[in-house]
């Protein structure tokens, strides 16, 4: 049995560990906050850009009327050979399953386009590190049968997700739009960590470019939440003052939608052509912005639900070892019993 004296110091490790937990568990609970807010507080933003969008696709000639094709380069479609994989993770860990889900559902991602060139732009240092092991830009080819398909890190940004602001988006889009523009790139795809709520979350693969339908969001693919994993995150969300459902805002997006179905012929201060092409890579900034601002919420999220986790641990441990202290207590007491009740039957 463990030395009385070893015990104990593993119990005040173990309570010291606990503090810890609790206190980050509560850090990350107000930041989770702060992030939902700025999540909420651009949603007007982005949703009355699509509808002035929706209006001017009405009143705006987007496609040449003899060849059909589109006129801006952010609507032109073409064969899907070379694409570019935006991946959002975190930069920081102790935040449970949070980057090892997403780093899995872009390898799944990966794995489904197999045989096309794939450049990949790592946001965030979790990401980072995982595909520059894998996916180094200066490595060689895997066999004979992919000679014309490679897949390269070509971008990272670490460090950006501690304070994410609309520049930082507006950075990013603006390379994916030249480089989609200029026809090196084929299409564009975004992972990253969809927040509504603590209870309401899910891995996206979002289809960025082409444009497809302006206020829609295209997902390529999507992994929801577990059962298990919405009753740990709904019990570390109680007593942390966060709330479990999203915000009601069904009214605020009907008055919005309304400009854009309005049977009204708005007079703009410039040609609805060039308005609607100087406007639509602003779409596009926003849909990044958006994304970012998302997968902020969702890691702190995580990180309030595994130091939740991780301080459930502690006390189930401080109480298991608080059990053998006073077992093994107890033994040696019995022990001592035991020799003075024999060395008085002796000595009689």
């Amino acid at each position: 049995m463990a030395n009385i004296l070893d015990i104990r110091r593993r119990i005040r490790s173990v309570t010291n560990t606990r503090q810890i937990t609790k206190a980050m568990k509560m850090v990350s609970a107000a930041k989770l906050r702060r992030a939902q807010e700025r999540a909420l507080a651009a949603r007007p933003y982005a949703q009355m850009l699509s509808n002035v969008l929706k209006s001017l696709v009405t009143r705006a000639e987007i496609y040449d009327p003899e060849t059909g094709e589109p006129k801006h380069p952010l609507l032109a479609r073409r064969p899907e050979r070379n694409i570019l994989f935006i991946v959002v993770t975190g930069d920081k860990g102790l935040a449970g399953a949070f980057n090892s889900n997403i780093l899995k559902s872009a390898m799944n991602f990966l794995n489904s386009k197999a045989g096309k060139n794939i450049e990949i732009e790592a946001i965030g240092r979790k990401g980072r590190d995982f595909f520059k092991r894998r996916f180094p830009a200066d490595a060689p080819r895997n066999s004979e049968s992919q000679a014309s398909a490679r897949i390269a890190l070509i971008g990272e940004l670490v460090g950006g997700l501690n304070k994410v602001d609309y520049a930082m988006a507006r950075e990013i889009a603006a390379r994916v739009i030249e480089r989609y523009s200029n026809g090196d790139i084929d299409s564009v795809y975004l992972v990253y960590n969809e927040f509504k709520s603590v209870i309401a979350q899910r891995l996206v693969v979002e289809h960025v470019l082409p444009i497809e339908e302006i206020g829609e969001v295209t997902v390529a693919q999507a992994e929801g939440m577990s059962e298990e994993e919405r009753k740990r995150a709904l019990e570390a969300a109680k007593g942390a003052g966060v709330g479990i459902r999203p915000a009601d805002t069904r009214e605020i997006d009907a008055a919005a939608a309304k400009f854009a179905t309005a049977p009204v012929d708005y007079i703009y201060e410039q040609p609805a052509d060039e308005l609607f092409a100087s406007l639509l890579p602003k779409y596009v900034g926003v849909q990044i912005f958006h994304a970012l601002l998302e997968s902020v919420a969702a890691e702190h999220a995580a990180r309030m639900t595994a130091m939740d986790a991780a301080t459930s641990n502690a006390s189930d441990m401080i109480d298991s070892l608080t059990l053998a202290m006073n077992r093994a207590r107890q033994a040696k007491i019995t022990k001592e019993i035991i020799e003075i009740v024999s060395g008085a039957a002796a000595a009689t």
